[in-house]
């Protein structure tokens, strides 16, 4: 990982958001989607072969399982300033050049990227430390059943219980997840900043516009969600729409 060289400075201030600039964003989305496909297909392919060899190879394998968890924080950052890069790109009029918008993602590694991916990477593995001691905690003896072959454990008071902190803790780091980098990746692709100072300023989106922010996490979670009923294929649509959209909200935010 390279030296951190950005100098701190001071955070921008914020623009109030609405559920219409959210509509706004969504709709500049789609908008870039269809005038570079090739571009979304390409970058969005990184989650889809993620989440693919996750299935395939990572089912029942713990070492798989660990390598893909890990893969998905290490590489989907730099997927994501591909698809950031490309709307600055039709924003401005500039040429899409595959050689200048990949020689713009593989520029981050000597930025700030490589650590907002280390942050995500210790974050994911303190994540699933907390969610096998919330397991192992109600469980107790019922980690000697086979739980892969039989789920009656889980109907039981105690398997009940556990799903239910598993799902309100997860949904709690999920959205912490989501405040530090909703907007610290478009952020760190457009300004020579710190990842700290991005991920505050995210931070202050989030709590500025809390309500709406809150509806833009459950959009992404249930729409990806759904998108990854079909083999993961439908990523190769929603995922390039969020990218896209996720720098429009950023320059909305910008005041």
């Amino acid at each position: 990982m390279t030296e951190m060289t950005a100098a701190a400075a001071p955070l921008p201030d914020v623009a109030r958001l609405s559920l219409a600039d959210l509509r706004a964003a969504l709709a500049a989305g789609w908008r870039d989607y269809r005038r570079a496909p090739m571009f979304g297909g390409f970058f969005s392919a990184v989650y889809v072969l993620i989440g693919l060899g996750f299935v395939i190879f990572g089912a029942g394998t713990v070492l798989w399982t660990f390598a893909f968890s890990l893969a998905f924080p290490l590489f989907a950052p730099f997927a994501a300033v591909g698809l950031y890069e490309v709307s600055r790109r039709l924003d401005r009029g500039g040429a899409m050049d595959w050689y200048k918008i990949l020689g713009v993602v593989m520029a981050e590694r000597d930025r700030q990227i490589p650590w907002m991916g280390a942050i995500i990477v210790i974050y994911v593995l303190f994540w699933s430390f907390l969610a096998h001691m919330i397991f192992a905690l109600f469980m107790g003896l019922s980690v000697m059943t086979n739980v892969s072959s039989s789920y009656d454990v889980f109907l039981t008071a105690n398997g009940v219980t556990m799903i239910a902190v598993e799902l309100v803790v997860g949904g709690v780091l999920a959205f912490i997840l989501f405040s530090l980098t909703v907007t610290s990746l478009p952020h760190l692709l457009d300004k020579e900043v710190d990842f700290v100072t991005a991920m505050l300023f995210s931070l202050r989106v989030v709590r500025e516009n809390l309500f709406v922010m809150l509806v833009w996490a459950g959009l992404i979670a249930v729409v990806t969600l759904l998108s990854m009923v079909p083999l993961f294929l439908g990523l190769f649509v929603t995922l390039p729409v969020f990218g896209h959209a996720t720098w429009h909200l950023y320059r909305r935010v910008l005041t």
